[in-house]
């Protein structure tokens, strides 16, 4: 408790003492224009505990991987990024499937409060490790294919900051970046519908169901919410390097279903919400890279069962910002 008092006061008076300092902090370049690329790839991995038959205790699925790139350009207040996927996947179809990925999102600054909104969609898992459990598949086929499973998530949210020099256009380093340290409190208000569903079959496998529990038939479990996040975010700076750290810890307030056949049933309960998100790099004038990650977990409990899955990214981005042209005056004599 006196560590997480100590870091709680830290944080107030950082932000207090950084809200009355006139020395803007940051340096942003929306007069250049900027040219942009990214390559990097976004997964949505979950786990489902509940007592199945054979004794198995958790189910892990994952989906194959595919690389994204994305080109864009931003100037003044006009952005645009064109983003595609690159052929081929990036763990081998034999032992993972095929998988379908979409994925489409929006996000802008307004005051000193930033959204974002983004669906996402992937269709085709696999059970991992399968094998264990199923006496059809061996070592070279340790999992098993769900092509049928589907996992979405419409998510919209809102950060509140404290302090009014935190500029979420420095801190993703495209149009600027920041000139030395900066941290503030926030509030994020979350609203998210997202679940997972297997079609016309049962999302356990047939030889794990235990009939006696219509949750073990469930052919979807989803769940719509809205809470609070209060965290904190740092961006430091050494020489032309810098870092972002975002951390949350709330509550959301939930309504979940589960559905089999023509029945379903659902409860209204309280979820944990955890806000993370880093981005590291190299940024001058003329040009930056960066690191880009974030994590969206997500969970839905009915009583043993339990789901949990985190949509998360990795990506490599890089630009330059083009020098401004100059407005040659001419003399009249």
């Amino acid at each position: 408790m006196r560590i997480v008092f100590l870091f709680l006061m830290i944080s107030i008076g950082s932000s207090y003492s950084q809200e009355t300092n006139d020395t803007i902090p940051y340096q942003l370049y929306k007069e250049r224009v900027v040219l942009f690329s990214d390559l990097g790839f976004n997964s949505a991995p979950f786990s489902i505990k509940d007592n199945y038959n054979e004794g198995v205790k958790k189910l892990k699925f994952k989906h194959n991987l595919q690389l994204t790139m994305g080109l864009g350009i931003k100037y003044k207040w006009f952005g645009l990024r064109i983003g595609f996927g690159i052929p081929g996947n990036l763990r081998p179809d034999s032992r993972f499937g095929k998988s379908q990925l979409f994925n489409i999102g929006t996000s802008f600054s307004l005051k000193k409060t930033f959204w974002d909104a983004e669906w996402r969609y992937n269709e085709g898992f696999v059970i991992v490790n399968a094998k264990n459990w199923n006496d059809t598949l061996n070592d070279l086929s340790p999992h098993l294919f769900r092509p049928n499973t589907i996992a979405h998530s419409l998510s919209i949210n809102g950060w509140y900051f404290r302090n009014d020099h935190f500029k979420m256009a420095a801190v993703f380093g495209k149009v600027g970046h920041y000139t030395k340290p900066e941290g503030t409190i926030y509030v994020k208000g979350t609203l998210n519908q997202f679940g997972i569903n297997n079609k016309w079959d049962a999302i356990t496998p047939e030889e794990l169901i235990d009939t006696t529990q219509s949750k073990s038939l469930a052919q979807s479990i989803n769940a719509l919410d809205l809470g609070v996040v209060p965290g904190y975010a740092y961006v430091g700076r050494i020489n032309n390097w810098q870092f972002s750290v975002f951390g949350g810890l709330g509550a959301v307030v939930q309504a979940k279903t589960y559905s089999f056949g023509t029945t379903t049933r659902g409860v209204l309960g309280l979820a944990p919400r955890i806000d993370l998100r880093l981005i590291a790099g190299y940024s001058k004038p003329d040009y930056f890279f960066w690191i880009v990650s974030d994590f969206d977990i997500k969970s839905i409990r009915f009583r043993e069962m339990r789901y949990n899955q985190i949509y998360y990214q990795w990506k490599l981005v890089g630009g330059i910002r083009l020098k401004e042209k100059k407005k040659e005056k001419r003399l009249k004599d």
